[in-house]
């Protein structure tokens, strides 16, 4: 990838989370690393009250290979630490995955493993191995070793400003990494800030493949609205209104709304539930030409939008006056309403905005995933919890 053009200045890096102490002796393979974890170093939940500050045991069992540094992040079922890998002297980061309590962290782990074996780009989050259980009856935790990013666009965007260099570089790697992405018929479903990862050079890498699908024959989706749960800021608007299809330019408009954030610093539609989404989005938007209302397949969802008061488009150079005007430009073509007239990866790409740095030699594609490939997507519903655990041991037992 163009390096040269990249911005002359890296990004500040800010770390929210306290340092933690480090084990004197690192584990053994059969052992555990046990990482006291300061329980305000995280945000509560808007839904969770945070009762007290009394550290609390984060237990790591993985190689003695590995020294246990910080923790890094942590979710819903699991926890990111940054660690040394002695051997090398390289720090990674160690995600530790527990999914066994429920089917649905199963299949994400089992699509997160998958897809990070398959792809291998310079904008796409490295899966260098994965902790190798002592046996099935033992496999309870499934551990991660991935690159180690220092920060990420959430962090970043509401740390500093970002300047036009540093939103052009960013956009490009995104669409980058896209563009190999939809090459192989995945859609990645849950684009945000927080899943683009970046470091003090500025490089970025997608991460976070949990909820990632195939494009392909997807007629009835395979329930494909039953596990999004995905960032409603960040959700094109056929996914609300039920266009019937979707198409790999849902990950477009996540991209737009990507831009626009980086551009001013605060999301451009904070939607507060489903309806209040819409109606942001079409307060900019306005409202939908007869061409893209007749669009929405869902009769019930066309007459939703007509139920609606008539509302006139906002131009974005209103919105953002200071921005530059391709950047406008290209973010208009990103967050078109109708999926079918927005651009997709590979044509954003080529945008004047992004010229400095576009190279079709240097913009790989990748091989298409064989259909097979989200078989268990197809049987989610009548797999049990112990066929799951079984493909999930088989993927982490198969060498890299």
């Amino acid at each position: 990838m163009k390096t040269e053009n990249r911005p002359n200045h890296g990004v500040s890096l800010e770390k929210s989370n306290q340092p933690v102490s480090v084990p004197k002796q690192p584990p053994q393979p059969s052992q555990q690393a046990s990482i006291p974890v300061q329980a305000a170093s995280q945000p509560p939940r808007q839904h969770q009250q945070s009762t007290s500050s009394t550290p609390r045991q984060i237990s790591f069992n993985v190689s003695s290979k590995y020294q246990i540094l910080d923790v890094v992040g942590e979710g819903a079922y699991g926890v990111v630490c940054s660690a040394l890998h002695k051997p090398s002297g390289q720090k990674v980061a160690i995600k530790k995955i527990t999914p066994f309590e429920r089917n649905m962290f199963c299949l994400r782990t089992l699509r997160e493993i998958k897809l990070l074996r398959y792809f291998n780009h310079e904008n796409i989050i490295a899966i260098l191995d994965v902790q190798k259980p002592t046996n099935y009856e033992l496999f309870s935790e499934v551990y991660i070793i991935q690159e180690l990013m220092e920060t990420d666009m959430h962090k970043v965007i509401r740390t500093q400003v970002l300047s036009d260099d540093h939103c052009q570089y960013f956009i490009y790697q995104t669409l980058r990494a896209l563009k190999a992405l939809h090459s192989a018929n995945i859609l990645h479903r849950d684009l945000k800030p927080s899943n683009l990862l970046l470091n003090a050079n500025c490089d970025l890498k997608v991460c976070d493949f949990g909820l990632a699908r195939s494009a392909a024959g997807n007629d009835d989706n395979f329930g494909f609205m039953t596990e999004y749960v995905a960032t409603r800021w960040y959700r094109a608007p056929e996914i609300m209104l039920t266009f019937k299809e979707y198409t790999k330019v849902i990950d477009i408009w996540s991209v737009g709304c990507i831009l626009a954030e980086m551009l001013s610093g605060k999301p451009l539609f904070p939607g507060k539930d489903y309806h209040h989404q819409l109606t942001l989005i079409l307060n900019v938007l306005g409202t939908p030409s007869m061409e893209d209302y007749y669009s929405i397949k869902s009769k019930r969802a066309r007459e939703y939008i007509r139920s609606l008061p008539f509302r006139k488009k906002i131009p974005f150079s209103q919105i953002y006056p200071h921005a530059n005007p391709l950047a406008l430009d290209l973010l208009e073509k990103l967050l078109t309403f109708n999926p079918a007239r927005r651009l997709t990866a590979e044509d954003a790409l080529k945008h004047p905005y992004l010229k400095v740095y576009h190279d079709p030699d240097d913009e790989p594609i990748s091989p298409s995933i064989p259909e097979e490939f989200f078989d268990f997507d197809k049987r989610k519903d009548e797999l049990t919890t112990s066929e799951l655990k079984a493909m999930i041991y088989n993927e982490v037992m198969t060498p890299l």
